[in-house]
């Protein structure tokens, strides 16, 4: 059993450089695809040429100027959202799930995602009453600043609540998460109870998910906020790995667990919030990226959280382009795309990780 346990770790050592090899030649693909496919197809030829001409090499004068604007204008934004949103919800996901040392864990644990969502859902009610300028969410920042406050909040109450107790554990951070998501979930009720129809049409759309509105000036401070938590979460890998061998053993080498935990939370807050405040609430990309990513290269988390992000941003571009052709002019939310794939094949690792066990 020793030695089997040995080969199965020798194999993912030799295998992780490959597989982020991998990871980022299919991040790779899919963007291309992203830029390529729609209701109006681009030729790979006219995007590289695009390409070329905007680092000064060649001319994009015979480009056809619908190409050009569809590309620069529309699937470009679309593709970095996507690549942005995808990463940080992975790297959020698999920062969850050391500190909770728990493979199933996901981040809305915390309550980010339902603070931002009564957030979102009350200024869609309450907006026109509160201030003339949010009246039918005439800014376009309005409603995405909303949402990002609102998750920031939820999170600030779950420190609040946990810090009552005599010290900040893991379980007393999952269970401050767990009222917190319970309030909000009925601070939602009592909205979505007094909208009007038009009302809650959009809070249901916005909460299934949609990359639709990706725009170069939404995108800046998303790319900014995402891209700070993840490059500090990726200087944690080895304090998470020394954090999984138990509080004890971590605090032997000089980790102090409860500081590490207030700074994953505080991360992942940051990654969640922005992406549900500009995309909506993802579904299932949290908790399965991470959980894919570590039976392919192991727990290691100098290899777990860039193998997370390539693979959760390959994966939002995957269901991005789904959504957006299979009832192409019209499009899905991309919420209900990655439930969609994320559901069944979760419950098929699931099961072949009882098999596993039980054999």
């Amino acid at each position: 059993m020793i030695a089997d346990c040995r080969t199965a770790a020798l194999s993912r050592r030799r295998r992780r450089t490959p597989t982020l090899l991998l990871l980022a030649i299919a991040l790779g693909m899919a963007a291309g695809l992203g830029l390529a496919v729609g209701a109006t197809a681009i030729p790979p030829a006219t995007i590289l040429r695009l390409a070329f001409a905007a680092i000064g090499i060649g001319d994009a004068a015979s480009v056809d100027l619908g190409h050009a604007m569809i590309l620069t204008s529309v699937r470009l934004p679309r593709v970095a959202l996507a690549m942005v949103v995808g990463a940080g919800l992975a790297v959020a996901g698999a920062l969850m799930q050391a500190i909770f040392r728990n493979p199933l864990a996901d981040p809305g644990l915390i309550g980010v995602s339902s603070g931002a969502a009564l957030a979102a859902v009350a200024l869609i009610v309450a907006g026109s009453a509160i201030a003339p300028v949010t009246a039918g969410l005439a800014g376009p920042l309005t409603l995405p600043l909303a949402a990002f406050a609102g998750g920031l909040a939820a999170v600030a109450i779950v420190f609040q609540v946990a810090r009552a107790s005599s010290h900040t554990t893991a379980m007393t951070l999952l269970l401050a998460g767990i009222a917190v998501n319970a309030l909000s979930e009925t601070g939602i009720g009592l909205f979505v109870f007094v909208s009007n129809d038009q009302q809650l049409r959009m809070f249901t759309f916005w909460r299934m998910g949609s990359l639709g509105g990706a725009a170069w000036a939404s995108l800046l401070p998303v790319l900014l906020l995402i891209g700070a938590a993840t490059a500090l979460a990726l200087r944690l890998a080895v304090p998470l790995n020394v954090y999984l061998l138990g509080e004890a053993e971590s605090g032997h080498a000089g980790i102090e667990s409860a500081r590490l935990r207030r700074f994953v939370v505080v991360l992942v807050a940051l990654a969640v919030g922005a992406s549900v405040a500009t995309s909506g609430v993802v579904a299932f990309v949290g908790l399965v990226v991470p959980h894919l990513v570590r039976l392919l290269v192991g727990p290691d988390h100098r290899i777990l959280l860039p193998g997370a992000a390539l693979l959760g941003a390959t994966l939002l571009l995957a269901a991005d382009l789904v959504a957006r052709t299979v009832i192409a002019p019209a499009e899905l939310p991309i919420g209900l795309v990655t439930g969609a794939i994320g559901a069944p094949f979760f419950i098929a690792l699931l099961i072949r990780r009882d098999t596993l066990a039980r054999g």
